[in-house]
């Protein structure tokens, strides 16, 4: 992946969440880093298709940049990229005819933000949602028997999409207003408030596991207790054998695993299994974060020509840095029953250590904000090209393992 946009922007990504919990598709936001430089919109469409190929899941692009989405619209990007519009552009009677073109060729179109007037008559049947800011949202609740109002100019002939989603909370209320999907982390909910806690036989299974390949206790030992719960073993299997592993040979069997991995990759997949074993609906898009913050942190950390024990070690960092969430336990009492190395309850427990310069870059690029993105870039000394080249690499391995 080697395309020269990815020099000139910094990219950031959330999940599109429904109605059911399940997340259906990723929104990739482009921000240019020098304003007034000239993007090709061609590179662009290139390096999306390269993780999001025709045929698979779609991806929103979100571009903040007027001029880069415009040549965007004129390029014709492929159908199954979703596109974001923002309203003022959309009000423009000078990108009626781009938008009508779009919405011809079978691209899906998505109105960003309300509306400040009419929008032109010829637009409106051209998009299917509207993606509102749930702090902007002045609707009336609507399970409450109130009856929704539309500010003067926003468009409620479609259906919305809710963004700026901070918690399992907004997620619901989101959901009960009638929105149609949710854009956002909903990750950030008080500890006691996270809902019911994670399947606890499988997580008492994995942590288990996790202490004994610690100690490098015998195979016959872990062959015993992963034999208490064999759903869980199948998983294990699937995610070994899954292309984003890049075996090139099949993992017939647990005792097959431990001799081709060994111990110590062998731990990264259990804490994958640990990250994702929740039945809690509402935890899903939590399991979703989880996987990509391990795989993303294994890439920066490859970009950063990082050893592999230090790798493994940021994975791991990533994936467990939610089980907070899931266990409603913080980690300074949680990774007392779960083996990790130092670093990383660090920089779990207390934000601080050689890691958590790679947290925090993660934690930006899951949000909106090109300052907070600079920002952590810096502090980790990692030009843009490499970040970006580690955010679609992860991504993904992340869509191969789905």
């Amino acid at each position: 992946m080697d395309q020269p946009i990815l020099s000139q922007t910094a990219l950031a990504y959330s999940p599109v969440i429904d109605r059911q919990r399940n997340v259906i598709a990723t929104r990739l936001s482009v921000f240019p880093l020098l304003t007034g430089e000239v993007l090709d919109p061609v590179a662009l469409m290139a390096a999306v298709s390269e993780v999001w190929p025709v045929g698979g899941q779609p991806v929103w692009v979100n571009v903040v940049s007027e001029s880069l989405l415009q040549q965007l619209m004129l390029a014709q990007p492929a159908t199954h990229m979703f596109i974001e519009i923002p309203a003022f552009m959309a009000g423009d009677p000078a990108n009626v005819d781009a938008i009508c073109t779009l919405h011809a060729n079978g691209n899906t179109l998505l109105l960003k933000g309300r509306p400040l007037q009419e929008l032109p008559r010829a637009v409106l049947p051209c998009f299917k949602y509207a993606i509102i800011d749930f702090a902007e949202d002045r609707r009336l609740d609507q399970s409450t028997g109130g009856v929704g109002i539309a500010p003067d100019g926003m468009v409620r002939h479609i259906g919305h999409v809710q963004s700026g989603v901070g918690s399992v909370a907004d997620m619901e209320t989101s959901f009960r207003r009638g929105a149609a999907a949710v854009l956002g982390w909903p990750i950030d909910d008080a500890i006691h408030d996270a809902g019911k806690p994670a399947d606890q036989p499988a997580l008492q299974v994995i942590v288990m596991l996790i202490d004994q390949v610690h100690k490098q206790a015998d195979i016959e030992d872990l062959e015993a207790t992963l034999k208490r719960d064999p759903p869980l073993a199948y998983k294990l299997m699937r995610y070994i054998n899954s292309p984003a592993f890049g075996l090139s040979v099949e993992i017939s069997s647990f005792r097959h695993a431990i001799m081709i991995l060994g111990y110590q990759r062998l731990k990264r997949w259990l804490a994958l299994l640990l990250a994702t074993a929740s039945k809690d609906p509402n935890m899903r898009p939590v399991m979703f974060a989880a996987v990509r913050r391990g795989l993303l942190m294994e890439e920066l950390a490859r970009a950063n020509h990082a050893d592999d024990n230090t790798r493994n070690e940021l994975f791991i960092c990533g994936v467990f840095s939610l089980l907070d969430r899931m266990f409603q336990q913080p980690f300074s009492q949680l990774l007392k029953t779960i083996p990790v190395p130092e670093s990383v309850y660090q920089a779990l427990a207390e934000e601080t250590g050689p890691y958590e310069a790679y947290f925090k870059l993660v934690r930006a690029l899951e949000g909106h904000t090109l300052y907070d993105i600079k920002d952590a870039a810096e502090a980790l000394l990692m030009g843009f090209h490499d970040i970006n080249t580690a955010v679609m690499k992860a991504l993904a391995n992340a869509a191969e393992l789905d």
